[in-house]
């Protein structure tokens, strides 16, 4: 997959849906039926009008044959220990917070992200081969996973395959605090 660094600093999210697409001489129909996306979400991401999700990044991201971080500022550090006092945030246009805790291991496997979600949010529907863990450190969330539906609080876990349908929301008033940790890695070391 193509990962143009120079490319994603400079121009705008949208601008990289857009010049890509383009590169690749795709409508927006085309790129709507290769990415599972409507039209006009496409047209109105693509004029920065919508944020997508890092759902909706992953099918565009594989639909225009990139990597995910093609449209995210993901740090190059290689380094295996984080301080809590330099945190490293990966840079996507989102209301949650994302944080990287994994190094940049090459082949790297698995995620490992702190996510910040603001009351109200919720995570559109998910479907990928791997696994994912969740384990909520502050607040409330409602999360799925195939015919499960459960309240998670402080403390509590979930792992799954996450080849099940699955999505989560914030229920609560407050931000939620959640340490994700998946495979494969959707944040291919480079």
């Amino acid at each position: 997959m193509l990962g143009t660094k120079a490319r994603k600093v400079q121009l705008p999210l949208g601008e990289r849906i857009k010049t890509r697409r383009k590169e690749l001489g795709l409508t927006l129909q085309q790129l709507a039926a290769r990415s599972e996306l409507s039209a006009p979400f496409i047209s109105q991401a693509e004029r920065d009008l919508t944020t997508p999700s890092l759902v909706s990044l992953l099918a565009l991201a594989k639909a225009l044959e990139v990597d995910l971080s093609y449209f995210m500022q993901i740090p190059d550090n290689t380094n295996i220990v984080h301080r809590a006092d330099n945190p490293r945030r990966i840079e996507v246009d989102s209301p949650v917070k994302y944080f990287d805790l994994s190094s940049q291991l090459e082949n790297r496997q698995l995620d490992i992200i702190l996510m910040r979600i603001p009351p109200g949010h919720e995570f559109p529907i998910d479907q990928r081969n791997g696994e994912d863990m969740l384990y909520l450190l502050e607040g409330e969330l409602f999360a799925t996973a195939g015919q499960t539906e459960t309240i998670l609080k402080a403390g509590d876990s979930m792992h799954f395959d996450s080849r099940l349908p699955h999505s989560a929301r914030n229920i609560s008033n407050r931000e939620a605090v959640l340490l994700y940790v998946g495979t494969p890695s959707v944040f291919s070391a480079k």
